[in-house]
C-alpha cells in the first residue's frame, strides 16, 4: 500500500503534489518524495518521514517546473530505508525518467534474478526497480512503448506514474487491484491514488483510470490506450475495509457509504443484546455507525484516539512496551462503565491489539465486551501491495473464532461473512473483487504458495 500522485501543466506542480501527497498520507508514512520536471531535466527530493516533515518551502522551491509526480511509501517489498524511497529517478539511453508505484509484482524475485544475470546493477531492494531496468533495455520506440514492453514482463498489482522531461504517463494493471483516478485542475491533468487528493487541491474528478489502461499526458493533451491483454478484473476489497480514506470515492462508490453498509450487514448477521455500540477509531467508525443504525443500539464514543502518536514512537523502556496501545487509544469510562458494549473494528491480524483493546474496555468498567469485525477472518497473506504477515502469524489461519474470542478475552466475537462483505461492497456475485486475504484464492500465479 502506497500513494501516488502526478500533475502535468501547472505552474505550481511541486506544491500541488505536496498537497496531494498530504491527502494520501494514510497510504504510507515511511517516506515521501517528489520529482519535478522543468521541461529539460528532472529533479527529485525524497526522504524518510511524513510529508509535512520531509518537505519545506525552500525544498519545494528547488523543484521547479509544470509537471511533477510524488509518492508516499508503506513498505511491502524492500526494507524501510531511504534507498527504497520513491520516486526513483534515473538517466538512461532514452533520457531521464522517474517512477512511483503502488502495488507489488509477484514475480519480482525471478525478474531481478534474470536482470542481474544479464548484468543489471540494482540500487535498491524494491520490486519497482525491475521496471526501470526493463524500460532501459527495451528496444521499443517512444517512452510509453518502453513502459508497456517492461510491464509485460511483470505480473501483479501496479498503479504507477512515470515522469520524463516532457511526459507524464499513468498505468494501471489489467486486473485493477489498486485504485487510480484522473482529474483536472484548471488546464492541468492530475493523477492520484484516491479522490481525496483531488478534493484537497480543488480538482475535478474526471474518471477512474481503467484496469489495463495507459494514459499519456504531454503538450499535445491526453491520449489513452489499452495495450495489455485483457484479464478478469479483481479490485481489492480490503481498500473498502481499511485502506482508503472514508471521504474518497473508490471503484465508483463512496468509501464511507460502503463501510457503513458493512456495519449494517454485520448487525444483521451477528446481532447481540447490548447497551452501546462503540468503534475502534478511526477506520472502525463508519461500520460502527452502520451497526448501531441497523441494530437500534445507541452509538457513542467509547475510545479516543491520539493523533500525535506515529508508527515510529520510541518507548523509553522495554518494560513498558505494553503501553503501546494505551498511547494510541484511551477509554471513555462514562460511556463504558456498567454497560454491555459492542465494539466494532475493521479486522483482526495477529490478535494482540484486539486483546489489549478488550482488556482496556473491561478495565474501564464495561460489563460485557462483544467484539464485532466488519470483514471476514484474515487468514491468508496479501501479495498485491498490503504488508500482511506470513500465514503463520495470522491468528485466523490457525485458530477458530471461539479460540480467538478466548484469546482476546471478549464475551463474544463475530466476523462479517465473505458473502456479506462483497454484497455490501456492491457486488452480489463477488466476482469483481480480490478477497484472497480472506479466501486464499489468488487472482494471479504466485512464485511460492503461502
Amino acid at each position: 500500500m502506497c500513494g501516488v500522485f502526478g500533475i502535468f501543466g501547472h505552474e505550481e506542480a511541486a506544491h500541488l503534489t505536496y498537497l496531494g501527497l498530504h491527502a494520501l498520507q494514510h497510504r504510507g508514512q515511511e517516506s515521501a518524495g517528489i520529482t519535478a520536471s522543468d521541461g529539460t531535466k528532472l529533479k527529485t527530493y525524497r526522504a524518510m518521514g511524513l510529508v509535512a516533515d520531509v518537505f519545506t518551502e525552500p525544498i519545494l522551491n528547488e523543484l521547479p517546473g509544470k509537471s511533477a509526480i510524488g509518492h508516499v511509501r508503506y513498505s511491502t517489498a524492500g526494507g524501510s530505508h531511504v534507498r527504497n524511497a520513491q520516486p526513483y529517478q534515473v538517466s538512461y539511453g532514452g533520457g531521464q525518467l522517474a517512477v512511483a508505484h503502488n502495488g507489488n509484482f509477484v514475480n519480482a524475485d525471478d525478474a531481478r534474478t534474470e536482470l542481474e544475470e544479464a548484468g543489471a546493477i540494482f540500487q535498491s531492494d524494491s520490486d519497482t526497480e525491475n521496471v526501470i531496468h526493463y524500460i532501459a533495455r527495451s528496444r521499443a520506440g517512444v517512452f510509453e512503448a518502453r513502459v508497456v514492453d517492461g510491464l509485460r514482463r511483470l505480473d501483479g498489482a501496479y498503479s504507477m506514474v512515470f515522469l520524463t522531461e516532457k511526459k507524464l504517463v499513468a498505468v494501471r494493471d489489467p486486473i485493477g487491484f489498486r485504485p487510480l483516478v484522473l482529474g483536472r485542475v484548471k488546464n492541468a491533468y492530475v493523477i492520484a491514488s484516491e479522490t481525496t487528493a483531488l478534493d484537497l487541491i480543488e480538482a475535478e474528478l474526471l474518471r477512474e483510470i481503467e484496469p489495463g489502461e495507459l494514459v499519456v499526458i504531454d503538450e499535445d493533451g491526453l491520449k489513452s490506450s489499452f495495450p495489455f491483454e485483457k484479464r478478469e478484473q479483481k479490485r481489492c476489497v480490503f481498500e473498502y475495509v481499511y485502506f482508503a480514506r472514508p471521504d474518497s470515492k473508490l471503484f465508483g462508490d463512496s468509501v464511507f457509504s460502503v463501510r457503513k453498509r458493512l456495519g449494517q450487514q454485520l448487525a444483521r448477521e451477528q446481532p447481540v443484546k447490548a447497551d452501546v455500540v462503540i468503534a475502534v477509531p478511526d477506520s472502525g467508525v463508519p461500520a460502527a455507525l452502520g451497526y448501531a443504525q441497523e441494530s437500534g443500539i445507541p452509538y457513542d464514543i467509547g475510545l479516543i484516539r491520539s493523533h500525535y502518536v506515529g508508527r515510529t514512537f520510541i518507548e523509553p523502556q522495554q518494560s513498558i512496551r505494553h503501553f503501546g496501545v494505551k498511547l494510541k487509544l484511551a477509554p471513555v469510562r462514562s460511556t463504558l462503565e456498567g454497560k454491555r458494549v459492542v465494539v466494532v473494528d475493521d479486522s483482526i491480524v495477529r490478535g494482540t491489539t484486539s486483546r489489549k483493546i478488550v482488556k482496556m474496555l473491561q478495565s474501564a468498567g464495561a460489563k460485557e465486551v462483544h467484539l464485532r469485525i466488519s470483514s471476514p477472518p484474515t487468514a491468508w497473506p496479501c501479495f498485491y501491495g498490503i504488508d500482511t504477515p506470513s500465514r503463520q502469524e495470522l491468528i485466523a489461519a490457525s485458530h477458530s473464532t471461539e479460540e480467538i474470542a478466548r484469546y482476546v478475552t471478549a464475551d463474544s466475537l463475530s466476523y462479517l461473512t465473505l458473502e456479506g462483505l462483497v454484497r455490501a461492497a456492491g457486488d452480489a456475485s463477488g466476482k469483481t473483487f480480490c478477497s484472497a486475504c480472506f479466501s486464499g484464492k489468488y487472482p494471479t500465479g504466485l512464485p511460492v504458495r503461502p
